[in-house]
């Protein structure tokens, strides 16, 4: 993902979570840091990690708080995904008619011999 992109997200997030004026400014500061270059960050948790660890949000606790309750809402909304993705895959997949036919087949070929 590029930090463009994910500062641009995680600005509208915090919008909407009313967050304050600092803290919106302080990603809008770095947002406009990182328009002439081509960088890339692994998630959005990363980027929110990152701007959490800045001298601003140590100075000031009401930028921290607006992006800890971010980073919390993006670990929840991660454990959802994961689970959901994990139900999806434990869903059994029906076999088709040649499976239960080659099943029956060994099972009658086994059944043979012990005859």
């Amino acid at each position: 993902m590029r930090v463009t992109d994910g500062l641009g997200t995680i600005r509208e997030r915090l919008a909407g979570n009313n967050a304050i004026a600092q803290t919106l400014s302080m990603v809008d500061n770095y947002l406009t840091r990182a328009q002439g270059t081509d960088a890339s960050a692994p998630s959005l948790t990363h980027l929110v990690r990152m701007l959490m660890r800045t001298p601003e949000a140590h100075k000031n606790s009401g930028i921290y708080n607006d992006l800890a309750l971010l980073e919390e809402q993006l670990n929840d909304a991660s454990a959802i995904m994961m689970a959901e993705r994990a139900r999806e895959e434990a869903k059994p997949i029906p076999k088709d008619k040649k499976f239960y036919k080659a099943e029956r087949a060994r099972e009658q070929a086994i059944k043979d011999k012990t005859q």
